[in-house]
């Protein structure tokens, strides 16, 4: 069965940083797409940021000055790096993954079967 392990959150003050990892059951290159999502209670689902099989990334608009999306293919995990927090990125983050072929990942219409648990982030004032 195909697993994904979010790790990194953790409470930090405004202005400070995380390194989010997910860690995945096989090898990164399997997969078409890969993603990083919030939803912070009582809010929809937020994509962050999108990662294709041979590294092309997107970041959404709300988070693109601070927010960086990687991945390593010897360690099969991907990374969310968030500089400058802000209370507002308060959220429950997860990572999900699709073996559907996207000529782009970062298209609204892509679905992900593929979720891990999540890992939640406190950003203080």
């Amino acid at each position: 069965q195909v697993q994904l392990v979010e790790s990194g959150g953790g409470s930090v003050q405004s202005g400070g940083s995380l390194r989010l990892s997910c860690a995945t059951s096989r090898r990164i290159y399997r997969y078409f797409c890969l993603a990083w999502f919030r939803q912070a209670p009582g809010n929809e689902r937020e994509e962050l940021a999108t990662i294709d099989n041979v590294g092309v990334s997107a970041t959404a608009d709300s988070v693109k000055a601070r927010f960086t999306i990687s991945h390593d293919y010897d360690k099969n995990t991907m990374f969310l790096q968030m500089n400058s927090l802000k209370p507002e990125d308060t959220a429950m983050y997860y990572c999900a993954a699709t073996d559907t072929y996207y000529s782009d990942c970062s298209f609204s219409s892509v679905e992900y079967e593929y979720w891990g648990q999540g890992t939640q982030v406190t950003v203080s004032s």
